[in-house]
C-alpha cells in the first residue's frame, strides 16, 4: 500500500482525513464490497496516525453503513445499497432502470377478493366490495430485494389482469393503459420484524428487520386507486429524501 500524506494544518480533524480517504476507496470499488479492509495496524502505518484516530475513521463509515465487522476476522465492506427517492413518486423498477439496475419482478399471486374494512376504507370502497390484490417479489440484480402487496379497485384489477406484471410497473400500467394520470401518494415508514412469508420471499432469517412501506396512490383529481404494503431488505434498499427547513414569513407593521 502507497502511503497517504494528511494535511495536518487543515481545519479538518486527522480522522476524518482519513474517513474521506478510505470513503472514496470504497466508492470507487479500490476497496469491493465483501472485501476485508487493511487492518488498523495497516492503516496506521498507511496514514502514519494513532490507532485511535483509525478507529474513530472506521467507526464513523459504520455507522453510514459502508463497513461492517465480523467479530475475530476483521472489518469488510458492505455491499452498496441502492435507493430511490421518496419524495418523486415513481414506481420502484421506474427509478431504478434510470439508475442502471437490472428489475425482474416475480408474479406471486393475483386475484379477485372482497375488501376487507382496512382496504376498502384505503380505497374509498364499501367493505366487501371487489378490488385485485397482486403479491409480487422484485427482484434487483437477480437478487430478491423486496415483497410488494397491492390493491386496486376491480376496474383497474381487470386491466392489470392482463398486463405484463413480470417486466412493468403498476404505476405505467395505470398511466399508459388505463389512461390514468397519478397525482400524489400518502407514504408511511417504519421497521417490522420478518414473520414466515417475507423470510420465504426475501431469503432473510427470521425475525430480521425489513423496512415497510405504506403508500396510497391518488390520481390526479385526488381519487385513491393503489394502496400497497411494500416489504423492503433493510441490507439491500433504502428510501431517501430531501428536506428544506422553511421559515414563515411575518407581517411586519411600522408605524408612522
Amino acid at each position: 500500500m502507497t502511503k497517504t500524506n494528511l494535511v495536518p494544518l487543515t481545519p479538518q480533524p486527522l480522522y476524518a482525513q482519513i474517513k474521506d480517504a478510505l470513503r472514496a476507496r470504497i466508492l470507487d470499488g479500490t476497496y469491493a464490497p465483501h472485501s476485508q479492509m487493511p487492518s488498523e495496524h495497516e492503516l496506521c502505518a498507511l496514514f502514519d496516525v494513532s490507532r485511535i484516530t483509525v478507529r474513530q475513521a472506521l467507526g464513523d463509515l459504520q455507522k453510514e453503513g459502508l463497513l461492517f465487522k465480523l467479530h475475530g476476522k476483521g472489518t469488510f465492506v458492505s455491499k452498496p445499497k441502492a435507493f430511490q427517492n421518496v419524495t418523486s413518486l415513481q414506481g420502484f423498477a421506474e427509478a431504478m432502470s434510470s439508475m442502471g439496475y437490472e428489475i425482474v419482478n416475480q408474479l406471486r399471486s393475483f386475484r379477485m377478493i372482497k375488501a376487507d374494512r382496512h382496504v376498502a376504507a384505503k380505497l374509498k370502497l364499501p367493505e366487501g366490495a371487489p378490488v385485485a390484490e397482486i403479491h409480487r417479489i422484485r427482484l434487483l440484480n437477480r437478487e430478491p430485494v423486496s415483497l410488494e402487496l397491492t390493491w386496486v379497485p376491480e376496474a383497474f384489477g381487470k386491466r392489470l389482469a392482463n398486463a405484463d406484471l413480470a417486466t412493468r410497473d403498476i404505476f405505467l400500467i395505470l398511466e399508459n393503459d388505463c389512461g390514468v394520470p397519478l397525482g400524489h401518494a400518502d407514504v408511511a415508514i417504519d421497521a417490522i420484524l420478518a414473520d414466515d412469508d417475507i423470510v420465504e420471499a426475501l431469503h432473510v432469517e427470521e425475525s430480521s428487520p425489513v423496512l415497510r412501506i405504506e403508500r396510497l396512490t391518488h390520481d390526479a383529481s385526488g381519487t385513491p386507486i393503489d394502496y400497497e404494503y411494500l416489504y423492503f431488505r433493510g441490507d439491500a434498499f433504502q428510501y431517501r429524501l430531501r428536506t428544506d427547513r422553511q421559515k414563515r414569513s411575518r407581517n411586519v407593521r411600522t408605524t408612522q
